[in-house]
């Protein structure tokens, strides 16, 4: 195996290594979340925001709040 092979195979391995690297990274594990899945609560309501407008008009943001 002469110089441009080993280089060849390296720059095979290390794209490889750079697309399967996301898949066997270690999660990184945080508690700021009440429930157990890492997603929100659903006691927890948050308000919405809306934006409204016509061609030619000037857009309205309403913020609707629980």
């Amino acid at each position: 195996m002469d110089w441009q092979q080993a280089a060849a195979l390296a720059i095979v391995a290390l794209t490889a290594g750079a697309f399967l690297w996301p898949v066997v990274r270690p999660r990184k594990v945080t508690f700021q979340s009440k429930s157990g899945c890492g997603c929100t609560p659903t006691s927890a309501a948050k308000g919405s925001i809306v934006i409204t407008g016509r061609k030619g008009e000037r857009p309205t943001v309403h913020v609707k709040m629980p």
